[in-house]
């Protein structure tokens, strides 16, 4: 096994991508935001490349932590990011307005993660939007065949985000 390995964080605009790399990132990560000029997304700035951190692992691995762009538009960027990496961590925004069919672009994109179950589904502001509830992606994921760990997420929170690295290596 490799001692280095690469992990993708990928969802919409504003989902928390950025938040979660940086808080775990063992060094100031590298973040490619730009000011936001797209007003549909309240937000400063918005990630127009690929952010990127590193962390060690516990018997001197390395995990390289790459966020890719939300927007659709950005969505090449995708495949070039995801080659030779270990899975994906897709990252769902409890507060649009149909979270789970903007999941769906993302679960197509990052495909061939899913269907070899090496993905968690990440639904982030549960805590203020708790619909749907995480019961509910379960329930979408298993009516497309694809079961993948979901598990609610403030990417925030540090301990937060460890758990799901540590969720999303234990199916890998």
């Amino acid at each position: 096994m490799s001692s280095e390995h690469k992990i993708i964080f990928a969802g919409p605009t504003g989902a928390g991508k950025t938040t979660a790399i940086s808080q775990i990132s063992e060094k100031p990560p590298v973040s490619t935001d730009v000011a936001n000029s797209d007003l549909r997304y309240g937000k400063a700035t918005t990630t127009v490349a690929i952010d990127f951190g590193e962390l060690a692992l516990d018997g001197g691995e390395k995990l390289r932590l790459y966020g890719v762009p939300g927007q659709h538009r950005f969505s090449f960027i995708w495949e070039i990011a995801a080659r030779g990496a270990l899975g994906v961590i897709l990252i769902a925004d409890n507060t649009l307005e149909d979270p789970m069919e903007e999941l769906q672009f993302y679960l197509q994109g990052f495909d061939s993660f899913v269907q070899r179950g090496a993905a968690v589904v990440v639904v982030n502001r549960l805590e203020t939007h708790p619909y749907p509830a995480e019961e509910d992606y379960v329930k979408m994921l298993m009516d497309r065949g694809t079961p993948l760990p979901v598990m609610a997420c403030d990417p925030r929170k540090k301990d937060d985000v460890l758990t799901v690295l540590d969720v999303l290596l234990t199916v890998c």
